[in-house]
């Protein structure tokens, strides 16, 4: 039997997200702190910074036997639970973290209780072919349903940029 590896969130003290990455780094864990482009203005200038996206969590791709080492890291309180059991995170889902952050910058996350509606593949741009449920559409914003997360990303995407797999049963 293979120990084989799977994404996890772990929460992290606020404000550790980069730190605990750095520790994890030391480690030789693979981890995974997505950084969002953020825009800032100062009373003398603007700057592009990078924050952590997910307030107080960072990923890990680790095998079970990993588990109790990431426990133990500074900074790291607890993973992410889902019915009593760290929740597994799709290798799916980390990806499209990764290709919506490389395409877009200042980014939103919310906090969502899920609610099904349509289902719709992305025909253009950096997410293309990838398929996902309509949470909200207002003129051209889509937010992007991320169910192991419990959240949602959004970002201004053309309508024309998707088509419809399954209507909604509304």
């Amino acid at each position: 039997m293979t120990d084989s590896k799977k994404w996890y969130a772990v929460h992290t003290k606020p404000r550790w997200e980069k730190k605990v990455a750095s520790l994890l780094d030391n480690m030789n864990i693979t981890h995974y702190c997505p950084l969002n482009r953020v825009v800032r203005q100062w009373s003398d200038r603007k700057k592009i910074i990078h924050e952590p996206l997910f307030k107080s969590y960072v990923f890990v791709h680790i095998s079970d036997k990993e588990q109790s080492s990431v426990r133990k890291v500074n900074g790291v309180i607890n993973f992410v639970c889902w019915l009593g059991k760290p929740a597994v995170i799709r290798d799916a889902e980390i990806e499209v973290i990764r290709q919506f952050l490389k395409e877009y910058k200042n980014v939103q996350i919310e906090r969502s209780s899920i609610n099904m509606n349509d289902v719709v593949r992305i025909v253009r741009g950096p997410l293309l072919e990838q398929e996902g449920t309509v949470i909200q559409v207002m003129n051209n914003r889509v937010k992007v349903q991320l169910p192991s997360l419990g959240c949602v990303m959004s970002a201004e995407v053309e309508k024309s940029d998707v088509e419809l797999v399954h209507p909604s049963n509304q």
